[in-house]
């Protein structure tokens, strides 16, 4: 590829800085110009080391320099990173999969407007034989979400609930349904369900159960999917983000993979 792709990144947490710091250190291609924070003076003194510390500007600014743009902001204020991003027919990358659910409106538009939406495999295991068996017929995909307290405290639907996860002494299942209603349920938690579903049978027909469990250390997802063409069960124990426990290390690394897949010359897997 003759011209460098420029991305912006929407979010600067942790991974948001993860992403950046792989683009700052140079993947051929592709140059971050961009990113987004909140509080952007403590952004700043977390850019110290980095080669070419990149602006800092608001989400809806991202789309107006880069020709990525790259999500992993909190959920609430996805929209204002998507809607900018798919008017101006950029590569959207997403990781607030569970509101992408609630957002159909953006694949219509973003036909319209020649961008595109490429969804990271994130923390999942096998989303690309979910989608070749999609090519067939699935009869039914199924998982199981293993969590520490510590990666689903203060989820809000656990608040409203009333359920406590402090001081268990085992076990304790939270939420049992299918994956439109997960994502509602945990917008920052369950970003893996919304991109299995969307990879398969959907999100009404994708079905998970959600578990805190004191004897876990690892977000543990257990996936069983049974179609025409195959049949398999896969186990994933993420290692949750120091910065972050809601996400795991995985998560970011498979944002730079998708990055690097969409200049390179050569790409594995379907």
């Amino acid at each position: 590829m003759n011209e460098e792709l420029k991305v912006g990144i929407g979010g600067f947490g942790a991974i948001g800085e993860t992403v950046a710091r792989a683009l700052d250190d140079g993947i051929a291609g592709l140059k971050l110009v961009a990113v987004s924070a909140r509080d952007r003076e403590a952004a700043a003194g977390r850019m110290a080391g980095m080669q070419a510390p990149p602006p800092i500007m608001g989400l809806a600014e991202l789309a107006e320099h880069a020709d990525i743009v790259v999500e992993c902001a909190p959920a609430a204020v996805f929209g204002e990173v998507a809607d900018a991003a798919v008017a101006a027919g950029r590569i959207f990358v997403p990781l607030s999969c569970g509101v992408l659910l609630e957002r159909q409106d953006l694949f219509d538009r973003v036909a319209e407007t020649g961008g595109r939406i490429v969804v990271p495999t994130g923390a999942l295991l096998g989303l690309d034989a979910v989608r070749a068996a999609a090519e067939g017929e699935i009869y039914s995909v199924q998982m199981v979400t293993r969590k520490p307290p510590k990666s689903l405290a203060g989820a809000p639907y656990l608040i409203e609930n009333q359920i406590r996860i402090d001081n268990l002494d085992g076990p304790l299942k939270v939420f049992e349904g299918n994956a439109r209603a997960a994502a509602k349920a945990f917008p920052a938690n369950v970003n893996v369900a919304a991109a299995l579903s969307m990879a398969g049978i959907g999100p009404d027909k994708t079905t998970i159960e959600i578990w805190v469990d004191p004897a876990v250390e690892r977000n543990t997802h257990n996936i069983k999917v049974d179609c025409s063409s195959t049949r398999f069960d896969m186990t994933i124990e993420g290692i949750p983000s120091p910065g972050n426990p809601a996400t795991g290390l995985l998560t970011p690394l498979s944002v730079i993979a998708t990055l690097r897949g969409l200049v390179s010359p050569v790409k594995v897997g379907s």
